[in-house]
């Protein structure tokens, strides 16, 4: 909506009515979890507040009309599995999102532990973040926090609570939860939402916010409206959702199902596209290609979520084999690229 002056855009009531009108059709399409889902549609209220509209008040040596800054619809991120097969070091990893205009990274707990191991510094990795003015948008890693073996949970939870500290550290806020594990055998969903719930709790310590992530070949959280019974049954107040535009396709999801979560239940979406051959039932991970490359109704995907008031990460994740053979700073600049051109085509 244009900034309007007291003195000069005086609307008629017929313009106030529709001006409002589509005020109030974005609010009420963030609510959209209701009264029963409240529990997720709440979560960490402040997770967004990077991405709020600018004030539009007028200072006294402020020229007569103010212009503020647009709203910026969706930031943008790096999942290092783009760039896997080029085997960076995690500074690396971090100079070429950087280099390649990213506003946010995500890496893998695998090489945060090897560059520790190796003798590195997580203090040394927050001043290059830092300087380059990233955030760590999250963390991809493996624990087993949701098993039926209790030896293992425990295990897991353990390894949790170890790599959010990591991630603390570094002064990022989330770290993704997949159902890493329990793959292959489902999980009755009230079992999921306890230990889910104890995840979230374990987090609440750490400062770092656990994101129940969706899988789309697994048994377990292979579908959208698993993970969303899963968090409105935790009735914690940071229960949110981590998902992935080729997960949701490839566990059968319709997209529509994304209008029923609201935009502060989710801080990132993994972003990436894919074919149409091979077909669902065996398409895998290596077969995603960047945005717009493939036959994912990105479009829709991306009105919806902005509809739905998320004004998150979309994160780029793909594990393309081609891709890793390829300069990284430049798979991720075309990657970069491709996304902006996608929400461009999707919100104008």
């Amino acid at each position: 909506m244009k900034h309007l002056h007291a003195s000069s855009d005086r609307l008629s009531r017929r313009q106030w009515l529709a001006q409002t009108g589509r005020g109030i059709g974005v609010a009420m399409a963030g609510m959209t979890l209701a009264d029963g889902a409240r529990a997720v549609a709440s979560a960490s209220p402040e997770a967004n507040q990077d991405f709020r509209a600018p004030s539009c008040l007028v200072s006294a040596d402020a020229p007569e009309r103010a212009v503020p800054r647009p709203e910026k619809p969706f930031r943008f991120a790096l999942n290092t599995s783009t760039i896997m097969g080029q085997k960076l070091s995690v500074p690396e990893q971090i100079d070429v999102a950087a280099k390649a205009g990213y506003d946010g990274i995500e890496p893998w707990i695998r090489d945060l532990d090897a560059y520790q191991q190796s003798g590195g510094k997580l203090a040394d990795l927050r001043k290059r973040l830092e300087d380059y003015g990233l955030a760590v948008v999250g963390a991809i890693g493996f624990a087993t926090w949701v098993v039926d073996d209790e030896a293992a949970r425990a295990k897991g939870l353990e390894q949790m609570r170890r790599e959010m500290e990591w991630i603390a550290q570094l002064g990022g806020r989330w770290i993704a939860a997949p159902p890493a594990g329990a793959t292959k055998s489902p999980i009755p969903l009230p079992a999921i939402a306890e230990r889910y719930q104890r995840l979230l709790e374990l987090g609440e310590k750490v400062g770092v916010i656990p994101q129940l992530e969706v899988w789309g070949s697994s048994q377990t959280l292979g579908r959208l409206s698993e993970a969303v019974h899963a968090a409105i049954e935790t009735g914690h107040p940071q229960a949110c959702l981590l998902l992935d535009v080729y997960q949701l396709y490839k566990g059968g999801s319709g997209v529509e199902g994304l209008r029923l979560v609201a935009g502060s239940a989710m801080h990132t979406l993994h972003i990436n596209d894919y074919p149409a051959d091979p077909p669902r039932e065996t398409v895998n991970d290596s077969h995603r290609v960047y945005p717009g490359d493939g036959i994912a109704p990105l479009n829709r995907i991306l009105q919806i979520l902005h509809g739905t008031g998320f004004r998150g990460y979309l994160s780029l994740e793909v594990f393309n084999r081609e891709y890793w053979k390829q300069d990284a700073v430049q798979v991720a600049r075309t990657g970069l690229e491709k996304i902006q051109t996608a929400v461009q085509k999707a919100l104008g």
